[in-house]
């Protein structure tokens, strides 16, 4: 035979082929492959993941000087302050506010002291000048009194109208006499407020200086015990040199507990109904990535708020690292698989393989063909869901949907197993619910102190 005639055959079946698939698709997609999954059966552990950041449970915070408002100083910089991670002892210095307020006001006081010096001196010689002029009125005065009673005793030869005049001087000298002594007695009382009203302010003043240079001596900071400084972090960053502190607000630094530490998280509100006081979680450090630790949620809240940045509501969960580790510190980010559930003997599918129409149903291998089979699910976590009835181990289920999904019927299960499933799921949930509730008893209510190291920083969930 001939090249020729070998040739032509071939071409012809190519050709064949071609136009079958290319005249009928559908073919062509029957030979797509499609991936499938074994039907599991063992342990499901339900998780809830989310990004934390380390804290201290318990700190100490750093604190300007507290006369800072009677001293009408409501703000001031930080100008040096210690690096973070210093360790300090108790007296340690840690930073240095700003004078320049203070400084001001102190020279306002002095200003005022002189000033009030001048006062009193100035009173002082005004009263001394007019207390010694009415002293001098009132010698003369008494002197004159003396010649009219001697007038009124020589008068008596004389004719009673003298008599009666002489009488009359002496009268009115004695009553001039006794007003000058009682203007005296006045001015005298006058001066004296005057003068201890002087003394009053300046001796306020002079309160109000010693108190601004025992403030000064406040401006250097000292830790108030042996710890490890961490700066003091809020919405506007991290305090530091520069940053300014306020008297409602004058923390400089904090010192935290670094032997018993928490992670806060924040859990988005879909899933924080499964998140429970006194459930179990692993915890990763991004900083150590091969170290993991163990915890325990010890607050979640009851009360959702809203982060920056996201549009559904979070609900703050403290979870209490077990463990002690030196390398650790406020700040840092964790990831926390929280444990919500563990369940033993379940069977189990990927999600990919489930499907939800006006009930849920699986595309299952059977044999050499596939049908279309009705199934009742239960809890799920991010990669599977529980099957409670409709599946066995092994069983083989495809994970996408096949070409002819159209055409297969629905295997559709027992109403009353259906019915007696339900029931038993009923009862699962309650004895799971008694189990958490024992858990959450077991965990004390603890007050996570408000001056605790770190936070304030975006925490991100997922």
């Amino acid at each position: 035979m001939t090249l020729k005639k070998l040739i032509l055959p071939i071409v012809l079946i190519l050709a064949a082929i071609g136009g079958y698939f290319y005249f009928n698709p559908a073919a062509e997609a029957d030979q797509e492959a499609i991936l499938t999954a074994l039907v599991e059966e063992g342990e499901f552990i339900i998780k809830v993941i989310a990004t934390g950041e380390l804290n201290a449970k318990n700190s100490e915070k750093i604190r300007g000087p507290k006369g800072m408002r009677n001293a009408r100083i409501y703000q001031t910089t930080i100008t040096d302050l210690v690096p973070e991670g210093t360790v300090v002892k108790e007296g340690d210095y840690v930073a240095t506010l700003d004078r320049t307020e203070l400084d001001t006001k102190l020279k306002e006081a002095q200003t005022e002291i002189d000033k009030i010096d001048t006062q009193m001196e100035q009173a002082q010689i005004d009263t001394a000048i007019e207390m010694r002029g009415m002293r001098d009125q009132l010698i003369n005065m008494k002197f004159s009194t003396k010649e009219k009673e001697l007038e009124v005793k020589q008068s008596k030869y004389e004719a009673p109208m003298v008599i009666q005049q002489a009488e009359i001087e002496l009268q009115r000298i004695q009553r001039d006499y006794n007003q000058l002594e009682s203007k005296y007695q006045l001015t005298r009382e006058k001066s004296e407020a005057k003068i201890s009203e002087i003394m009053t302010t300046l001796t306020q003043t002079t309160r109000k200086k010693d108190q601004l240079a025992e403030l000064s001596d406040d401006f250097i900071i000292k830790a108030p015990k042996d710890g490890m400084v961490i700066y003091a972090r809020g919405w506007g960053g991290k305090t530091g040199p520069g940053s300014q502190i306020s008297t409602w607000d004058p923390v400089v630094a904090e010192l935290p507990d670094l032997t018993d530490m928490v992670s806060k998280t924040y859990i988005n509100e879909v899933d924080i109904s499964r998140v429970k006081k006194g459930q179990e979680v692993e915890m990763e450090v991004d900083a150590f990535p091969d170290l993991k630790y163990s915890g325990k949620v010890i607050q979640v809240a009851n009360i959702g708020e809203e982060l920056r940045n996201y549009d559904s509501k979070v609900f703050e969960v403290v979870v209490q690292l077990n463990e002690t580790d030196s390398i650790l510190r406020p700040a840092m980010t964790t990831s926390n698989n929280i444990t919500t559930d563990i369940l033993q003997d379940k069977i189990f599918i990927p999600l990919e393989a489930l499907y939800s129409d006006s009930l849920s149903f699986v595309y299952k291998q059977n044999n050499s063909s596939v049908v279309k089979q009705e199934v009742i699910t239960s809890l799920s976590n991010d990669e599977a869901i529980i099957i409670q009835h409709g599946l066995a181990k092994g069983d083989e289920v495809l994970l996408g949907t096949p070409s002819n999904a159209n055409d297969l019927a629905l295997v559709k299960l027992d109403p009353k197993i259906k019915e007696e499933i339900m029931k038993k799921q009923a009862e699962e949930m309650a004895a799971r619910q008694a189990e958490t509730e024992r858990k959450m008893k077991s965990v004390k209510n603890e007050k996570i102190s408000s001056e605790s190291g770190g936070g304030g920083g975006m925490i991100i969930f997922r």
